[in-house]
């Protein structure tokens, strides 16, 4: 069963905070990379995307990169996309360093609701973080383990708002259960350049002994982590595009974040 402190609460009960402002604010853009917030649009029916990337996160003298990797998304169905990214993790500390295979991330995306002019586009994405890498050079988890999010966007004219959370499952040793959220704003500057800004927020994932981890943003912390993210895409054609972000947390173990990588996307939908 699982146990939920006051601390907890409090986590949970600013994650539902955002969640209510999202449905508060009538805010065209997409979540997901370069930002840690996702969103509830899954890729149209029969169109693919790809992405080439390289992520990071720097807690400290520990330095835990992606790279490169590759993300590959299609539209399964109507209102459904299957999710897969494969890296290659590089981990670093003094004395220490490694690099090979990463966890493998599986996911669906499915939307629950389209946007209208009065309620907001929701839609869950479940993953799995496939065991793939090796825990014992820190280049994975030791053993799957789970995210549970739902996400909601709200968008008018050039504004993007998206939002939501949820829960990770993770049963490894040393690592544990947290909660994670984020509120983003994307703002379309014109047809080659958007930008937006983010908070994020995740729950303490992993005991004071605990294993690292490769995946962004999920090097083991032993206190909640709130960061701090501002990044976009440019626009070479309306189906290729540069993806970038960085950011620093603003509480938590000091997590400094970065993500640069190329976009592709095709199928009879392309815009």
């Amino acid at each position: 069963m699982l146990k939920t402190t006051n601390h907890q609460l409090k986590q949970t009960s600013i994650y539902l905070f955002l969640f209510v402002i999202s449905l508060l604010v009538n805010s065209p853009a997409i979540a997901g990379p370069p930002f840690l917030t996702d969103d509830p649009d899954p890729v149209p029916y029969h169109n693919w995307e790809f992405y080439l990337f390289s992520s990071g996160d720097r807690t400290g003298s520990t330095n835990s990169v992606s790279g490169p990797a590759i993300e590959i998304n299609n539209g399964v169905a109507p209102n459904t996309q299957l999710h897969l990214v494969i890296p290659e993790e590089r981990y670093t500390q003094p004395g220490e360093s490694e690099s090979g295979i990463g966890d493998t991330e599986f996911g669906v995306k499915y939307r629950i609701l389209k946007e209208t002019d009065s309620r907001p586009e929701i839609g869950i994405f479940p993953m799995a973080e496939l065991a793939t890498g090796d825990s014992s050079k820190n280049l994975g988890n030791g053993k799957t383990w789970y995210r549970l999010p739902i996400w909601i966007q709200k968008s008018q004219g050039r504004f993007t708002f998206d939002t939501g959370g949820g829960y990770a499952l993770n049963t490894a040793a040393g690592q544990r259960n947290y909660p994670f959220g984020g509120l983003l704003s994307q703002y379309e500057l014109n047809r080659t350049l958007t930008l937006g800004s983010e908070i994020f927020l995740q729950g303490a994932n992993a005991s004071a002994t605990g294993p690292e981890s490769g995946v962004i943003f999920q090097p083991p912390g032993t206190r909640s982590s709130s960061i701090w993210n501002i990044g976009g895409y440019y626009n070479f054609t309306p189906d290729f595009s540069l993806l970038f972000s960085g950011g620093h947390s603003f509480q938590g173990d000091g997590n400094t974040a970065f993500y640069l990588g190329l976009y592709r996307t095709w199928g009879p939908h392309t815009p």
